[in-house]
């Protein structure tokens, strides 16, 4: 694909979506229910340590008693999280996997990463995300039902509030604002902006407005088409642009317990000849997530893959 390539690391990068600080039931792991703070940092670290590409973080504002069975409530707000996160990390980058940025004012989105990648010296991706949860927008006075249309404007907005100029300006029919300073301005003269879902609409969206492309869960066989889609969407366009994937879930090694039929487990070699497969379709860089029954256990797997499996993911191979 014309102009394609991540801005992260070079070959198959790999980040993980941090655990403990979203705790849905899809993906949660029962330790994680009497985790906190402390176990967060010690991940982000294992993660800085052993090579990811970044940590990510979710973002919902409030979960309706509806819904808590399945996504519970825990949710840690991203900004402050990453925040957090950056103070005691070196080089591993930050990502918002996805901040649900329709639901608050461009401007003070701006802020609020302008300055995380102020303070992290330049490791912010923003991740941006339509959302799902109609109540939340209901409550927050933002119309659910022209999300996507909310979501389009917000990134044209947020691209010139996050740009290197101190008085940005953007005039759309639902935002308008010009002659407001904001400072501390971004590290980056561009922050990285990946857009999440995988949707028609999320796809046309990240192909023409992003920077990268986060997918909500594609399956493997849907890739290629989702691929082949934003390529031909983006033509000839010669900036870069990251293709993500999420996969299976992973163990390094033989387990002695049962991590799932799904898993993908076994020694480093297989796994990373699996993984491969993934760049072979045109993806630049990887989500993994490891089966773990502690935190231990968990950092034992992120060394292991940092070790073991990622220098085997050279795509030359």
């Amino acid at each position: 694909m014309a102009g394609r390539r991540c801005p992260v690391s070079p070959g198959l990068a790999y980040g993980i979506q941090l655990p403990v600080q979203s705790q849905s039931t899809i993906y949660a792991e029962p330790w994680e229910a009497g985790a906190g703070p402390d176990d967060l940092v010690a991940l982000a670290r294992a993660a800085d340590r052993a090579g990811f590409a970044y940590v990510a973080c979710c973002d919902h504002v409030a979960i309706p008693r509806r819904l808590a069975p399945a996504m519970s409530t825990v949710w840690y707000d991203p900004v402050a999280t990453l925040a957090h996160l950056a103070a005691v990390t070196e080089r591993v980058r930050l990502l918002s996997h996805v901040a649900i940025v329709g639901l608050r004012h461009p401007l003070v989105t701006a802020k609020q990463y302008a300055t995380l990648d102020h303070l992290a010296s330049g490791r912010l991706i923003l991740g941006v995300g339509a959302g799902h949860v109609r109540e939340e927008f209901e409550t927050l006075g933002v119309d659910f039902e022209r999300r996507g249309a909310v979501l389009d404007e917000t990134i044209d907005a947020l691209r010139a509030a996050l740009g290197e100029e101190e008085f940005p300006s953007h005039h759309g029919k639902l935002y308008d604002f010009e002659d407001l300073g904001q400072r501390p301005r971004p590290a980056q003269a561009r922050v990285p902006l990946w857009v999440g879902g995988s949707s028609p609409a999320a796809v046309r969206r990240a192909a023409l407005k992003g920077d990268g492309w986060l997918p909500q869960g594609d399956p493997r066989d849907r890739l290629p088409a989702q691929i082949e889609t934003i390529r031909r969407l983006r033509g000839d366009e010669g900036e870069p642009f990251t293709i993500g994937a999420i996969t299976e879930p992973l163990y390094v090694g033989t387990p002695d317990w049962d991590v799932g039929r799904r898993t993908l487990s076994g020694p480093p070699e297989a796994l990373a000849e699996s993984l491969r497969a993934y760049a072979a379709m045109g993806v630049d860089q990887i989500q993994v997530r490891f089966r773990c029954r502690s935190r231990t256990e968990l950092t034992d797997q992120m060394a292991r893959f940092g070790a073991e499996v990622s220098p085997l993911l050279d795509t030359s191979r």
